[in-house]
């Protein structure tokens, strides 16, 4: 049977459904998640520990059925750590080189605290982000479909930390800000946690469904001002630009790419698919723009001695750009 956006929806509410069993709340962070994948992006998640963003993404492989890593990130980590690496093989006292694959070839690969890493292993880890395949020994090889990286980051520790380069940020479609619970949700997960219980996750989706679904957000028919809204949006974050807006000259540095543009088009696409829709609206570009945008503009010094940062600018930059003007 054909992908349909109505069973795209069903399989969405079903995937949000079963998560539920684990993780309390954070239905916005689960949203995004789900959206990062149907539109083959990356997400950057940014939390304080504690805040169940591992057992999140474990969970989500589970429900999806999909092959799962996770690597630690030390100061001491390889790019081969990761890519993997020709190793020495003695078959019958014949010396050959055999490749052994590193944690990056999976589905879904957990990059916990990517910025204790060098910027050689970030570097490497964001090359096959964009490429999807990997090089070792002068041999390409391609990674496996779907391929989603989600990276972690813990913004209260900066001691010995790498802060990821502007470039290397835009590489991820989306940065989630994961909050700490209510004290409902917060009752309701130490209820959870401090009983003898084994929850068990059931696969809702198949591999096959979930490569249609990409194909799906990719095909459905975007309409000329839902288009010309996003690009005006991004348009809107550049100082130096006719559409700029008070937020942006008053508070921003450098604004976001061409590469914002299409990640709030595609994330509008995936996000009307997740409520059964056929044809993304203007309020579905918004819904998706903090967490396109926040990490791809640099804020000025006349924001940071205000104490706005870069999440605070960005929601006055999105409420600045008027949806009537597309009407």
């Amino acid at each position: 049977m054909a992908m349909t956006p109505e069973r795209a929806g069903e399989l969405c509410q079903n995937i949000k459904s079963e998560l539920s069993k684990v993780i309390v709340g954070q239905d916005e962070v689960i949203n995004e998640l789900i959206i990062s994948l149907f539109s083959k992006g990356h997400c950057l998640l940014i939390g304080v520990p504690g805040l169940a963003k591992t057992l999140l993404v474990k969970s989500l492989s589970e429900v999806l059925g999909i092959s799962f890593n996770r690597v630690q990130f030390t100061p001491d980590l390889m790019p081969s750590d990761i890519i993997g690496a020709d190793l020495v093989s003695d078959q019958g006292g014949k010396i050959t080189f055999e490749y052994q694959e590193g944690p990056i070839f999976t589905n879904l690969l957990l990059a916990d605290e990517i910025n204790r890493t060098p910027p050689k292993t970030q570097a490497a880890l964001l090359e096959a982000m964009q490429e999807k395949k990997v090089t070792s020994g002068g041999k390409t090889r391609e990674l496996p479909k779907p391929f989603l990286v989600v990276a972690t980051q813990n913004p209260i520790e900066q001691e010995g930390t790498y802060p990821l380069p502007e470039a290397q940020l835009d590489r991820f479609m989306f940065s989630l800000n994961v909050g700490y619970p209510t004290i409902e949700e917060e009752r309701q997960i130490v209820k959870q946690t401090t009983i003898n219980q084994t929850i068990e996750l059931q696969q809702v989706v198949t591999l096959e469904e979930i490569k249609e679904i990409q194909t799906l957000v990719r095909d459905l028919p975007v309409s000329d001002h839902v288009i010309n809204y996003a690009v005006d949006l991004s348009s809107a974050s550049r100082p130096d630009n006719e559409k700029a807006v008070d937020a942006t000259r008053n508070f921003i540095d450098w604004g976001a790419g061409p590469r914002a543009s299409q990640y709030m088009i595609l994330g509008a696409k995936a996000r009307t698919l997740l409520e059964g829709r056929l044809t993304p609206e203007v309020h579905d570009v918004q819904n998706v723009a903090a967490a396109v945008l926040q990490h791809r503009i640099v804020v000025n010094y006349k924001a940071t001695g205000q104490g706005l940062t870069a999440v605070d600018v960005t929601k006055k930059l999105i409420e600045q750009v008027k949806e009537e003007t597309y009407a």
